[in-house]
């Protein structure tokens, strides 16, 4: 089984590719996705981002028609070493902020040494939410849409922890990203608006 995010505009182009790999592919609309059962076993699941339910035709082009991102929406990436926070209108950012923290690695010493390296080290990290919270409660102010979230889970629940941002609603897909930079960020912001497919190849 494998996981592919495919934009809107390269659905038609990856159901045929699909069928052409596996034989042709009866699609069917089941349980909010578009299914595909290929002569050779395989199968895919399609889904909307966004937590959305997919209610369509079984046809790829009316599943591409509808797969669009929303009017106000926000990514959120954080990890120990950074955060990554953006607005978007649709597909386009119109404010962001890319952070980088430097949190030390683990040390194999021992005892006291070992204790207040482990303190530093939590100071450190807590001192990279406290900024990623500082900045995506600026950014996503009176946010209408949902925020996709990414990174790492603990981190990332750290900073929706922050009361100005206990309000927001989170919505998948989960972004499973290195630390944040800019590249980071923007190849979030497409897979967090493509299509979510799951891939069953056939034994």
């Amino acid at each position: 089984m494998s996981q592919v995010q495919v934009p809107a505009e390269r659905v038609e182009r990856w159901v045929a590719n699909f069928e052409a790999r596996h034989g042709a592919t009866a699609l069917e609309t089941s349980e909010g996705a578009l299914r595909g059962v290929a002569t050779d076993g395989s199968t895919f699941e399609m889904r909307l981002p966004f937590d959305a339910a997919y209610g369509g035709p079984p046809d790829a082009a009316a599943f591409a028609g509808i797969l669009h991102a929303p009017a106000d929406w926000g990514v959120l990436l954080v990890r120990k070493g950074g955060f990554a926070v953006a607005r978007l209108t649709g597909s386009t950012i119109v404010e962001s902020k890319v952070g980088q923290r430097h949190v030390q690695g683990r040390t194999k010493a021992g005892g006291q040494s070992q204790q207040r390296f482990a303190r530093r080290r939590d100071n450190q990290a807590r001192q990279a939410y406290e900024a990623a919270a500082e900045h995506a409660a600026r950014i996503l102010a009176g946010l209408r849409g949902p925020v996709v979230t990414g990174g790492d889970h603990a981190a990332v629940e750290e900073v929706l922890s922050d009361p100005r941002l206990r309000s927001m609603t989170t919505a998948g897909p989960w972004l499973a990203v290195p630390d944040p930079r800019r590249s980071v960020l923007d190849q979030a912001v497409v897979d967090a608006s493509s299509a979510q497919v799951e891939v069953t190849n056939a034994a």
